[in-house]
């Protein structure tokens, strides 16, 4: 008989509101937030999606004075150090400046902002305790915003990495969206690419770093029948003022997860094991790393949150988050059974 003895993970997350094109004022925020963190206080640290650099930049040549060397730009260089200084991992997102044979040629189209080739890729990079690079991904699911000037990423990946971590996969705000041109149907049927990757490669930490906006924005899609989605909370509550979390937000994130805590049949019909796949995990962490703030007449949602996903439970399980313009470090921490 496998035994499985529970640990904890201990996480943080950064939330705060960047202004568009100031790095360094950027990057000075997030370490005036995170001064309090004391050495190994935590085991990861994470920072929402292209945080430093802001988000809304609407073709190449808006970006381009931006875009960063995946190894020398000043997001891994921060990253590296604070990560060495906390004696933790730290994982952020940036916009990355591809190499020339990396580069890919204009969409076209009826936007001038369509007509210039595309020379980045949002990206997100960690780096481990010892500030090594441990890990890096490119967004494979691009959001409109991000289609005049990046170059899709190839897929998901998983890392291998200490305990308590374990397999963790890195993924970047719309990668939680269905893929074109398919389109979300059915709760039954998904598509639910991220969640069945999840349990493809037996992933038991799920890291997504966002940029997510605010659902009273254009462009946020809605859910089916999303009234049929019960979740356990601390302290469930509508939403009172902008210090509170949009449940809303919420509760669509873990609706896109949905194979992972689906009930037994639908968890089996959804994510029925291959041959040379992983061992389906029982339970999965879910850590969203989001911003907020106002940005080119966009507005963004904040409300990160730590979910607990356990496979047929019905329900997902939101552990711990953050009001919707909240600013600080979330520290949190969660029970990861350790086989």
């Amino acid at each position: 008989m496998i035994s499985m003895v529970p640990t904890q993970l201990r996480v943080a997350v950064v939330q705060f509101a960047p202004k568009l094109g100031q790095v360094q004022a950027n990057i000075a925020k997030a370490r005036e937030l995170c001064n309090r963190l004391k050495p190994r206080s935590v085991d990861l640290l994470c920072f929402p999606e292209m945080i430093f650099s802001g988000y809304v930049f609407h073709d190449t040549a808006a970006i381009t004075p931006y875009l960063e060397h995946p190894y020398t730009g000043p997001t891994s260089t921060f990253c590296a150090e604070l990560a060495r200084s906390l004696e933790c991992f730290v994982a952020a997102g940036y916009p990355e400046k591809l190499e020339p044979h990396e580069h890919a040629p204009p969409l076209g189209g009826d936007s001038l902002s369509f007509h210039q080739p595309r020379i980045g890729a949002n990206s997100a990079v960690m780096y481990g305790p010892t500030g090594e690079r441990v890990g890096a991904y490119r967004k494979t699911n691009l959001y409109k915003l991000d289609l005049p000037w990046a170059v899709p990423g190839s897929g998901f990946t998983t890392m291998t990495l200490p305990h308590p971590l374990g397999p963790t996969t890195i993924a970047i705000c719309n990668d939680l969206n269905v893929q074109d041109p398919a389109v979300w149907e059915s709760l039954d049927e998904g598509p639910y690419e991220l969640a069945r990757y999840c349990t493809r490669s037996g992933t038991r930490l799920l890291i997504l770093l966002n940029a997510w906006l605010h659902p009273d924005e254009d462009g946020e899609e809605s859910e089916p029948d999303a009234d049929s989605v019960d979740y356990t909370t601390p302290e469930q509550n509508e939403d009172t003022d902008e210090m509170e979390p949009s449940w809303e937000v919420m509760k669509y994130w873990a609706m896109r997860l949905n194979p992972l805590w689906a009930t037994i049949q639908k968890a089996t019909h959804q994510s029925e094991k291959k041959p040379g796949e992983c061992k389906i995990p029982d339970e999965l962490l879910v850590v969203v790393c989001n911003r907020f703030g106002n940005e080119g007449g966009s507005r963004f949602a904040g409300s990160s949150v730590l979910m607990s996903l356990r496979r047929g439970s019905g329900r997902p399980r939101l552990l711990h988050m953050m009001g919707q313009r909240e600013e600080g470090v979330g520290l949190w921490t969660a029970n990861m059974a350790v086989q």
